[in-house]
C-alpha cells in the first residue's frame, strides 16, 4: 500500500461533499419571497414575458450565478430579485435556504426565503422587461388545494430527425461499440410533474416542486 498516493488523495477530497459535475450545469438561484399581508404570509411569483424564453411561466426571482457579480448564490438570488422586480437586498430579510435542487432541465438550483416587508413592496415594485406581472398567492391556498399529479415520459434520444427529414445522430453507440439498446432510444421513465391552478394562473414544473417542499415545512 503506498501510502504516499493515499494522502495525496485524502488531501483532494472536497471539504464537505458537493455536487459532481455541477459546472457542467446551469447553476442558478432563486428567492422565495415571503410577503405578510391581510394576516397571513403570501407567496410572489413573477410571470415571465411573451417574448423571452418560457414566457408566461410562472416562477419565482432568481438567474444565473454571474462570477463579475455574485460571490455567493446568495447574491445571485438578490441580485436578480432587484434586476427583475425592483426590491433592493438590504430590504430582504433572508431566514433560510432549502434544499439545492438539480432539475431534469440541466440546472442546479440553489433556493432562498427571504421575507419582504408589504410596504417595501409597495415602495419598490419595478418590474424590468422580463417579468409581465407578480402574483400574490396566500400560503394557505395552496395549501388547502394541493398540487395535481401528472405524468410525464422521458426518453433518451440518440438521434434525431432535422427539417430536412434527415436523422442525425449525436450519441454514436454504434461506433463507440455500445450494445444495441443505446442505438435507438431508451429509458422510457416516467417523470412526476406537479401542477398548481391559483388566481387564474398555473403553476408547474420546477416552481411547483419547490413550492411542494417548502409547503411541508410549513
Amino acid at each position: 500500500m503506498n501510502k504516499e498516493l493515499i494522502e495525496k488523495l485524502k488531501e483532494n477530497f472536497p471539504k464537505e461533499p458537493g455536487i459532481l459535475g455541477r459546472d457542467k450545469y446551469f447553476n442558478s438561484a432563486i428567492l422565495i419571497p415571503l410577503i405578510f399581508r391581510h394576516g397571513e404570509y403570501y407567496l410572489l411569483f413573477q410571470k415571465r414575458a411573451a417574448h423571452i424564453r418560457q414566457g408566461g411561466d410562472i416562477c419565482f426571482p432568481g438567474g444565473g450565478f454571474e462570477d463579475e457579480y455574485d460571490e455567493t448564490f446568495l447574491d445571485t438570488a438578490l441580485r436578480e430579485t432587484h434586476e427583475e422586480i425592483g426590491i433592493k437586498p438590504q430590504d430582504v430579510n433572508v431566514i433560510g435556504q432549502l434544499d439545492t435542487m438539480v432539475a431534469p432541465i440541466g440546472a442546479v438550483i440553489e433556493i432562498y426565503v427571504g421575507v419582504i416587508e408589504e410596504e417595501v413592496l409597495e415602495r419598490d415594485l419595478n418590474l424590468n422587461e422580463e417579468v409581465e406581472k407578480v402574483v400574490l398567492v396566500p400560503m394557505s391556498q395552496l395549501k388547502e388545494h394541493p398540487a395535481k399529479e401528472y405524468t410525464l415520459r422521458q426518453v433518451v434520444q440518440p438521434s434525431y430527425i432535422d427539417s430536412e427529414g434527415k436523422e442525425q445522430i449525436i450519441f454514436p453507440a454504434k461506433k463507440l461499440g455500445l450494445s444495441e439498446r443505446y442505438q435507438k432510444p431508451w429509458g422510457h421513465k416516467n417523470h412526476k410533474v406537479w401542477v398548481y391552478k391559483v388566481s387564474n394562473e398555473v403553476i408547474w414544473g420546477v416552481t411547483a416542486v419547490i413550492i411542494n417542499d417548502l409547503l411541508k415545512r410549513y
